[in-house]
């Protein structure tokens, strides 16, 4: 097998070993998603509640970002992904068997929680073993494989629910991850470029966070709108075809329509960043999806509602890997995976608050309101991104790798805005 000091991995190489157990991965939790509500309805806990179990989820992956990082910096990729399926395994259980709901949302928490290790290994191994002029396409097919997975488990998991009951969509999840577990024991050995963790004079976590301050703070702040609007759109176009009066039937087109776009765009738009820069995909993703939030005070039927929700796939479409890529480029060689523990919080505190930020502003104001306000997160980010990613990464990237193949890969742009040499964006 290639190995990164030769050149890194390509995709092909990638295949078997990195994107069959994210889509195997996904594909058990997406067969799991549709049904925790229904669990915890059936433990006798009332909507409102049942939404908070299920909103477990979320919080367990923003907190369990950091001390992902943490793990993986000292123990490797291969090992925290084997790790989290050690805790999934044992959490999906419990989902089958837990009679009360206090247990339920412990066990739904740590899913959350086995996610964020799960995705940030995975980052930080394709960061690795990558070839740096395929890193974006690498990323956004890791995310492309993640969705198509999260699509196709309901769908594989319904036959199973309708034999067995709720417990049986547990049932596919607790297989698939067993599966992808052992699809994770088959990955090639990865040389790092960074330091290990036991190195003396490695940085710690709090040591990363303080050097990389200003990442976090500019391109973070871009990367949680990013989040918040990927979210947001999956709230509130059920909600407004709710609100003009259309069957769940016709809403659930819509939102497949929508979502059969997305998925068709991952390739293209990881292309689109390494061939042109990461900007290219960038700005004009958060600029479709803030224009699609602003059109919907115009959706009068199903029909303009269709063509929103078809702009909305595409801008998430070209988004696509897009936060992995990025936070690729700028984490720093040292303490990398802790990095991009910092990295992913951000990105997943933007996907706990998009919709709450819906459900913030409908309460006080109305929907149109929410709309319009996620409207102009769209732009602020769009106005952000392309102020703070760095111009021309990818043509940059791929010379000096084709001029220093048997040196170490370049590290990203720095680990903050005008590092190592970049530019300073803007």
């Amino acid at each position: 097998m290639t190995r990164l000091d030769q050149g890194g991995l390509t995709l092909r190489q990638l295949g078997p070993t990195v994107y069959l157990p994210s889509a195997v991965y996904s594909t058990g939790f997406g067969a799991v998603a549709p049904v925790v509500v229904l669990s915890a309805t059936g433990l006798g806990a009332s909507p409102a509640v049942a939404a908070l179990v299920a909103g477990l989820v979320g919080v367990g992956q923003i907190g369990g970002g950091l001390p992902a990082g943490v793990l993986v910096d000292r123990f490797g990729e291969q090992r925290t992904m084997l790790a989290a399926a050690g805790l999934g395994l044992p959490a999906l259980i419990a989902c089958m068997l837990v009679r009360d709901v206090r247990l339920l949302a412990v066990a739904v928490f740590l899913l959350g929680i086995t996610g964020a290790a799960w995705g940030l290994a995975r980052h930080a191994y394709l960061t690795e073993a990558v070839r740096p002029e395929l890193r974006a396409r690498a990323m956004s097919t890791l995310g492309g494989v993640g969705r198509v997975g999260t699509f196709a488990g309901p769908f594989l998991g319904a036959p199973v629910v309708h034999v067995l009951g709720v417990s049986g969509a547990y049932l596919v999840a607790a297989v698939a991850v067993a599966v992808a577990a052992t699809l994770v024991a088959l990955l090639p050995p990865v040389p790092h470029d960074r330091p290990h963790a036991s190195t003396p004079g490695h940085p710690g976590l709090w040591s990363v966070l303080r050097e990389n301050a200003r990442t976090l703070r500019t391109l973070g702040s871009a990367i949680l709108l990013v989040g918040a609007l990927r979210a947001a759109r999956q709230t509130i176009l059920p909600l407004w075809g709710v609100g003009l009066g259309l069957s769940p039937a016709t809403i659930g087109i819509i939102y497949g329509i929508s979502g059969g776009v997305d998925m068709l765009l991952f390739y293209p738009a990881g292309r689109l960043m390494d061939r042109h820069g990461r900007k290219w995909a960038a700005v004009p993703a958060m600029a479709l999806l803030g224009l699609a939030h602003a059109l919907l005070p115009l959706a009068g039927g199903a029909a303009g509602l269709t063509v929103i929700g078809l702009i909305m796939g595409v801008g998430n479409g070209l988004s696509a890997g897009l936060v992995m890529t990025i936070g690729a480029d700028v984490s720093p060689a040292a303490g990398r995976a802790r990095f991009l523990g910092a990295w992913r919080m951000c990105s997943d505190l933007g996907n706990g608050g998009g919709p709450l930020l819906i459900g913030a502003v409908t309460a006080a104001a109305s929907l149109t309101a929410a709309a319009v306000t996620v409207a102009g997160a769209g732009a602020l980010a769009a106005v952000l991104l392309g102020r703070w990613v760095p111009s021309g990464w990818a043509s940059r990237s791929s010379r000096q790798h084709r001029d220093h193949r048997d040196s170490q890969p370049e590290p990203g742009v720095g680990a903050a805005p005008g590092r190592h040499g970049g530019t300073e964006p803007g």
